[in-house]
């Protein structure tokens, strides 16, 4: 399951849960660091490090609220956090560790928006190599728990994998 930390990708989390929950299935929550942009944007290499470290936070309270969430449900789940291009490592994380399916959110752009941004869950359903579930952000559905617990809390259980 990935994570961009956003308050709409909590409507993702409670999909990918749902359906883990009801198949026994065990999640990878994930977060990508796109280093991508950071080495498009002209900072001095401090206000790099920064941003990074505020991506690092995000990321890692969001893996972590997805961890908290899936286990109250019952569901074994491990925070991944990355960094890299996020749909080719989304890519990746799913054929190095044969998962079943790739549960991500999209934020509904089209025409313009999305050639001019590109699309992380579009690249990712296009590459999938396993069935790929994209939950529109509006979408809000019924759900029996919440992710939307903002409680800061930080996992100590997640995994950092590095660039290859």
């Amino acid at each position: 399951m990935a994570t961009d930390g956003s308050k709409a990708s909590e409507n993702v989390a409670d999909y990918g849960i749902e359906i883990a929950r009801s198949s026994g299935a065990k999640i990878y929550a994930i977060y990508v660091i796109d280093v991508t942009f950071l080495d498009s944007v002209l900072m001095d290499e401090t206000s790099v490090k920064n941003v990074y470290a505020m991506f690092e936070i995000i990321g890692s309270e969001a893996i972590s609220l997805i961890e908290e969430n899936a286990k109250a449900a019952g569901i074994e789940a491990t925070p991944i956090l990355l960094k890299g291009n996020p749909a080719e490592k989304i890519l990746d994380f799913a054929e190095n560790h044969k998962v079943d399916m790739i549960v991500i959110g999209s934020t509904g752009k089209s025409g313009t928006e999305r050639f001019m941004l590109g699309s992380v869950s579009e690249k990712v359903v296009r590459h999938a190599k396993v069935p790929v579930l994209v939950v529109r952000a509006r979408f809000k559905p019924e759900r029996i728990f919440s992710c939307g617990k903002r409680n800061k809390k930080v996992s100590e259980n997640i995994v950092y994998e590095e660039t290859q």
